[in-house]
């Protein structure tokens, strides 16, 4: 009998917890808001899957939250990509106040896909291209379907993919890995984290304070 349990636990076929590798920790970017960081899992934003933001309209914002970590993707390095494509912007973007917040305006892929399919086909293809530092979406009805689409041409490419969504599409289940509706406040931005791995709904208001 000890013979056997031997031979048993000597054998490559046989999962044991203890001995089991943990998971790989998904890769992220810190977000350069301290207070943010502390709520989301693996303090950033998580790169290869697919983030919602939920606006109650555009401008509120949604880039300057954004801004830091897409300065550091963007940072002179041998292995940089190219391109941040920003596809359907409710606004186009202003180049100075860019290169102010330190993006190198030559460095926007600009898309302006009129219909939804469009703008989903450009952006599932700039995921996969492995050429951009990140992929910024704005669209307002998508299907789970679609939604898992991308989250899987973000894992493709490893890059951080963020979709700008109206805030009343909180409502229901979605793909994405992590979901946060934008709420202006007097202090600057409340956020709520609808969704995030492993961690209950919370909220954090005064995103942009100390």
């Amino acid at each position: 009998m000890n013979a056997s349990l031997d031979a048993l636990l000597a054998s490559a076929a046989l999962w044991r917890a203890r001995s089991a590798a943990a998971p790989a920790a998904a890769a992220v970017i810190p977000s350069g808001w301290p207070r943010l960081d502390a709520c989301l899992p693996g303090g950033g934003w998580p790169l290869g899957t697919l983030i919602e933001l939920l606006l109650p309209e555009a401008g509120i914002g949604e880039l300057r939250l954004l801004l830091p970590a897409l300065r550091t993707l963007s940072a002179p390095r041998a292995d940089a990509r190219p391109w941040l494509a920003l596809i359907a912007p409710p606004h186009l973007p202003y180049p100075p106040a860019l290169a102010q917040g330190g993006i190198a305006p030559e460095r926007l892929l600009l898309v302006a896909a009129g219909t939804s399919a469009e703008r989903l086909w450009a952006a599932e293809q700039a995921l996969r291209s492995g050429s951009c530092l990140a992929v910024l979406l704005w669209l307002e009805a998508v299907d789970d379907r679609w939604l898992r689409r991308l989250k899987l041409a973000a894992a493709a490419g490893g890059t951080l993919a963020v979709l700008f969504r109206p805030l009343g599409r909180r409502i229901g289940t979605s793909p994405a890995a992590l979901r946060i509706a934008l709420e202006p406040a007097a202090a600057g931005l409340d956020l709520r984290l609808l969704k995030s791995r492993g961690r209950a709904p919370q909220r954090l208001r005064d995103a942009f304070g100390a």
